[in-house]
């Protein structure tokens, strides 16, 4: 799966120098859309969030508060130092993070969990290799 840049007419020999392959069409078309939005062929071009991803930023709402309690909730954003501005991405990305590595490995036991079900379920052979 490729992309090029439709941005250049086909008799632009500059079209296809700028050719990238992807390993799927999740990730072409994720490409594709930021290219669009880049390029100006389309505007406002946002991957939705996934319902993990949304479940993330819920995570993310307690330890942000708590955080915007600790510097002061009469501070605007605009007066927050810098150190307290990259804190604020630091606690809001680790709790993002950690829910997604969290709900990953949930889903990985579960599978796991259903494929091992699945394989002690199976006969077993008695033929095996001697």
């Amino acid at each position: 799966m490729g992309y090029f840049n439709p941005a250049r007419s086909r008799s632009d020999p500059q079209r296809t120098a700028d050719r990238w392959v992807f390993c799927s069409m999740r990730c072409l078309d994720t490409f594709s859309r930021v290219m669009a939005r880049l390029t100006g062929l389309q505007e406002d071009a946002v991957v939705d969030p996934t319902e993990m991803e949304i479940a993330a930023m819920h995570a993310a709402l307690a330890p942000l508060g708590d955080f915007v309690v600790s510097v002061g909730l009469d501070r605007p954003l605009a007066d927050y130092r810098k150190e307290e501005v990259l804190r604020l991405i630091e606690v809001v990305v680790d709790a993002y993070q950690a829910h997604m590595i969290e709900e990953h490995e949930r889903l990985a036991a579960k599978e796991r969990a259903y494929f091992e079900a699945r394989l002690s379920s199976q006969p077993s052979s008695s033929g095996g290799l001697r």
